[in-house]
C-alpha cells in the first residue's frame, strides 16, 4: 500500500527516520512458548503470504515477560543497530525509548486509515511525542481467573460465588482440603506478584483507589490490606513457585495438577492451541478476578518504530499489515486476546474470545495494566518490582512492601 503513495511519501519517511542500509525486514519478539508460539507462527506466515516480494527476518528473543527481549532491543538501540520493528507495550512504555523512537503518523496511520478503525484506548496508547511510535496488535485483559472445571467440582467450589478476596481464600482452602491439586498455580516472578497484587487492589478497593495509587496519591491504608489479602492467597500456591516460570504452572491448569492461576489471557493461548483436546466451559474456565467483575484491565501487544530505521519503506509496510483485520485475526485467535480493530469478523474466534470481546465493549472502566508499562514508566515499574523482590517473594514483609510501594509511585 505504501509503494502507490509515491516518492513523495517515502522521500518523508526516509528523511525522518534517517534511513539505513539493510535490505531486510528484521521483526524481533519475545513470542517462543505456549503463550504465543502459534499466534506468531499464524501472523509472520500471513505477512509472508501477503508480501513475498519483501526480504524478511522473523527474530524471536525467548524469556519470561519480554525480559530477554526488551534487554535485546535496549542493547540494539544504543548501539547503533536497530531492527526494522520490535514488539512491545505501548503507553508509558515507550517514554523509555526517547528519541530512539520515530514518529509514523503520516506513513503508516493516515496512510492506513487506522485511527478510525481501531478503538479508542489502542489508538491514545500508542501517541507518542506528538506523534505515533507503535501500531497496535491485540488487547489482553489482565483481571482474568483461570481455572480447571473438573478440580473445582471435585472440591466442591462454584466459581461463581467467589467475588472477593476472602472468597477466593475460602476457595483455595477448599481445594487444598479436598483434592490433590495445587489451590492457585503461581509463579514468584516479581512482574507476576505485581499484576496479580494490581488486580487484588483493584477488586477489594475499586477503580478510583487503583488509579489514585497510579498517579502517586495511594491510600497507605488500601495499599497494606491489598499485601495482607495476597499474602494468605499466596499461602496456597506450588512450592517451585520461586523457580519456575507462568508457562510451567500454567502446565499444571491444563493437566487438572492445579485448581487456579491468575494471568493475563495470554495464558488461555496455551489451552486454545490446535495442539490440545481442551474444550471452554468443559476443561477449563475463567471468571474475572475477585472485585473486578465490571472491569477490563487493559494491555495491548504493539509493534514499535525505531527512528534510525534500516528499512524505512518495507517496515511502514510491515506497519500498516500489524494494523490489519488478516493480521489481528490470524494473530489473535491463537494468542489468547482480541483485535483493536473496532469491525472485524469474529468467524474464527471462539466462544471464550467472542465473550472477551463483549466484555470489553460493555466494561465500565477499563484500567490500564500496572506490570506491563502502560500504567507507569518503566522506572517505576522496575522500583516496584524491586520492592517485591526484596520484601514480598517469600518471606512476606507486609510493612516493607506497603512503604515501598507508597514511596516508588
Amino acid at each position: 500500500m505504501l509503494k502507490g503513495a509515491g516518492a513523495a511519501g517515502l522521500a518523508g519517511l526516509a528523511g525522518c527516520t534517517g534511513g539505513g542500509g539493510s535490505d531486510t525486514l528484521e521483526v524481533l519478539h519475545g513470542w517462543t512458548g505456549g503463550d504465543g508460539a502459534d499466534a506468531a507462527d499464524a501472523l509472520f506466515s500471513a505477512f509472508e503470504d501477503e508480501h513475498s516480494d519483501i526480504d524478511f527476518n522473523e527474530n524471536p528473543i525467548g524469556g519470561g515477560g519480554n525480559e530477554n527481549l526488551d534487554q535485546t532491543v535496549a542493547n540494539r538501540l544504543q548501539g547503533g543497530n536497530p531492527p526494522s520493528s520490535f514488539a512491545g507495550w505501548p503507553g508509558a512504555n515507550l517514554e523509555q525509548y526517547g528519541d530512539a523512537v520515530g514518529d509514523i503518523e503520516s506513513e503508516v496511520w493516515d496512510e492506513a486509515g487506522l485511527k478510525e478503525a481501531h478503538v479508542q484506548e489502542a489508538v491514545e496508547l500508542c501517541e507518542y511525542n506528538d506523534g505515533f511510535s507503535a501500531v497496535p496488535l491485540g488487547s489482553h485483559r489482565l483481571n482474568d481467573l483461570f481455572y480447571n472445571v473438573g478440580v473445582l467440582e471435585d472440591a466442591g467450589v462454584d466459581p461463581e460465588s467467589i467475588d472477593s478476596a476472602d472468597a477466593l481464600i475460602d476457595a483455595l482452602d477448599a481445594v487444598e482440603s479436598e483434592t490433590d491439586a495445587t489451590p492457585f498455580a503461581f509463579s514468584l516472578a516479581p512482574w507476576c506478584i505485581l499484576q496479580t497484587w494490581a488486580q487484588t487492589m483493584l477488586g477489594e478497593h475499586g477503580y478510583e483507589a487503583y488509579t489514585n495509587f497510579i498517579d502517586g496519591n495511594g491510600d497507605e491504608a488500601a495499599v497494606r490490606d491489598t499485601f495482607e489479602k495476597l499474602e494468605q492467597i499466596l499461602g496456597y500456591i506450588n512450592s517451585d513457585a520461586a523457580s519456575v516460570d507462568f508457562t510451567e504452572v500454567n502446565q499444571d491448569i491444563m493437566s487438572g495438577d492445579a485448581a487456579f492461576i491468575h494471568q493475563g489471557n495470554w495464558a488461555a493461548g496455551a489451552y486454545l492451541s490446535p495442539d490440545r483436546d481442551l474444550t471452554y466451559g468443559e476443561d477449563w474456565d475463567a471468571i474475572r478476578y475477585p472485585g473486578t467483575e465490571d472491569y477490563y484491565t487493559l494491555h495491548i501487544d504493539s509493534f514499535i518504530y525505531p527512528s534510525d530505521n534500516p528499512t524505512p519503506e518495507d517496515t511502514a509496510t510491515w506497519l500498516q499489515f500489524v494494523g490489519s483485520e488478516e493480521a489481528q485475526v490470524a494473530f489473535n485467535q491463537y494468542k489468547g486476546s482480541i483485535p483493536t480493530l473496532t469491525d472485524v469478523s469474529t468467524d474464527e474466534f471462539n466462544p471464550y474470545l467472542t465473550d472477551t470481546i463483549d466484555d470489553f465493549d460493555n466494561a465500565a472502566e477499563k484500567p490500564p495494566t500496572l506490570a506491563h508499562g502502560l500504567a507507569v514508566d518503566t522506572s517505576t515499574q522496575a522500583d516496584l518490582e524491586d520492592v517485591l523482590n526484596n520484601n514480598f517473594a517469600d518471606p512476606y514483609d507486609v510493612d516493607g512492601a506497603t512503604s515501598g510501594f507508597m514511596d516508588s509511585v
